[in-house]
């Protein structure tokens, strides 16, 4: 549920076409494998211009990707998974690690994605990369853009990540503003959003570390974000139920591991997002050897929740509450996609389930306003398996006493209101944030058809 710190609040004009017809539609075409929104803005009248809306995803994942932006020391390759590798270094430098205190040397190499334009001018910003990082290997993402003022914002690190631990410690970087807009933890967020001011487009940087000396190289197999305006709301309104079906997701319950493991905060209610994510992983069949999970208690049960939590935890934020670094854990497994994003409407999270793809949503409530559930929370991560015959939503909410208790059925109404609203009333009467539809989405590099269709409608295949 909530983790030990507070969960961070959640809160270009087209180009004249010029030359001839042939030309221009050469240009586009060109412009497109690089980046689809850019051409729509740069030729007018050959297609039609982006229809505004509350979310886009852009995701840089094809060998055709990783060729466009901008290289300095790294190197596409193909394949079954194209991904990006650091092929020759650009410099080296130190990095004093702030978790342990130790300077260490590194060569680095960097990617930066070409300028995306979002469909939406965006108030936030969350990325989400899923990548390999050998030991001696670590990677950084960036984001820098400009603001519908025409100004720029800095360069912000969204996050400092190894799949291990033994080289740095994954972090957070708290403390980046420039007086208009701030990182929140994971989260890019225009600092008031009812003045207008908004994030028209963006570069993603990717910097990708290794031992001085070594041949060894990350390997990147996506990098993207997901950019939206979702307007302040109390409630949402009621939609209507789509077909019913539950997906067969194993059940693990966080309260089984009160007490386990402080340094990665304490087990309990603390680890909700770890305990979903490790569901989910399962669910597609992946999950943590007997050797990787050599390391935990032997006493301790359902091993595999601790190793999910070691391996998301966020030094910085003291928490395993770290969305991206989830998506980043889940995605270590073998040809496994992450991506944190948000959903419009419980519909679109009713394609995907029919599909055969669950999804781990954020929510924040009081007691009285989810039938059944037992609890209020600042901050809580469940997965959603399905929609009953009625409608209502059947969670494995990790947030029980037991395993065997895990599965839960909310009415659908509550709970389709206390994921999409952006603001809320606390148990004091006071106004805080809510998610708008944030969740972790997590699916196979070789989905059905079917899976690829549900994807593609959101944007994500």
């Amino acid at each position: 549920m909530t983790s030990s710190t507070p969960r961070r609040t959640v809160l270009a004009a087209a180009l004249a076409a010029a030359g001839t017809a042939a030309t221009a539609t050469s240009a586009v075409a060109a412009t497109a494998d690089c980046d689809p929104s850019a051409a729509l803005a740069s030729a007018p009248g050959l297609a039609p211009a982006p229809v505004p809306g509350l979310v886009d995803n852009r995701f840089w994942s094809t060998y055709t990707d990783w060729r466009c932006g901008s290289a300095a020391g790294t190197r596409a390759v193909a394949g079954r998974r194209p991904g990006l590798v650091l092929d020759a270094p650009a410099g080296r430098t130190d990095y004093t690690d702030p978790h342990t205190g130790r300077t260490s040397p590194w060569e680095y190499a960097t990617w930066t994605s070409p300028v995306h334009t979002p469909t939406v001018p965006a108030t936030e910003v969350i990325a989400s990369w899923n990548a390999h990082t050998p030991p001696g290997t670590w990677l950084q993402v960036e984001l820098s853009g400009t603001y519908s003022d025409a100004t720029a914002t800095p360069w912000y690190v969204l996050g400092r990540w190894a799949s291990g631990d033994g080289d740095i410690r994954r972090t957070s970087v708290d403390d980046q503003t420039d007086g208009r807009s701030t990182v929140w933890t994971d989260t890019f967020a225009i600092d008031d959003a009812a003045s207008g001011l908004r994030l028209v487009s963006y570069r993603l940087r990717l910097t990708l570390y290794r031992t001085p000396g070594s041949a060894l190289t990350p390997t990147v197999w996506r990098l993207g974000a997901m950019a939206s305006d979702v307007p302040d709301r109390f409630t949402v309104p009621a939609s209507a139920p789509g077909p019913a079906r539950e997906l067969i997701v194993p059940r693990y319950s966080q309260n089984t591991h009160v007490g386990q493991y402080p340094e990665y905060d304490n087990g309990g209610e603390a680890w909700c997002s770890p305990t979903s994510s490790q569901m989910i992983i399962e669910y597609w069949g992946r999950r943590p050897s007997a050797e990787q999970l050599a390391w935990v208690n032997p006493a301790f049960d359902d091993p595999q929740v601790c190793h999910a939590a070691r391996y998301t935890y966020d030094h910085q934020y003291q928490g395993c509450g770290n969305w991206p670094f989830n998506a980043a854990y889940a995605a270590t497994y073998p040809d496994m996609n992450a991506v944190v994003t948000r959903l419009r409407s419980l519909t679109e999270l009713e394609s995907l389930v029919l599909a055969g793809i669950p999804a781990i949503t954020s929510q924040s409530f009081r007691t009285e306003e989810l039938t059944g559930a037992g609890y209020g929370t600042a901050g809580h991560l469940m997965t959603v398996i399905g929609f009953t015959a009625d409608g209502d939503i059947i969670a494995n909410d990790p947030a029980s006493p037991s395993n065997e208790a895990v599965r839960r059925i909310y009415r659908r109404r509550e709970w389709e209101n206390i994921w999409l609203r952006t603001k809320r009333y606390d148990a004091n009467g006071k106004v805080r944030s809510g998610t708008g539809g944030v969740c972790y989405l997590y699916w196979p590099s070789r989905p059905t058809p079917t899976q690829h269709r549900a994807l593609e409608a959101l944007g994500l295949a």
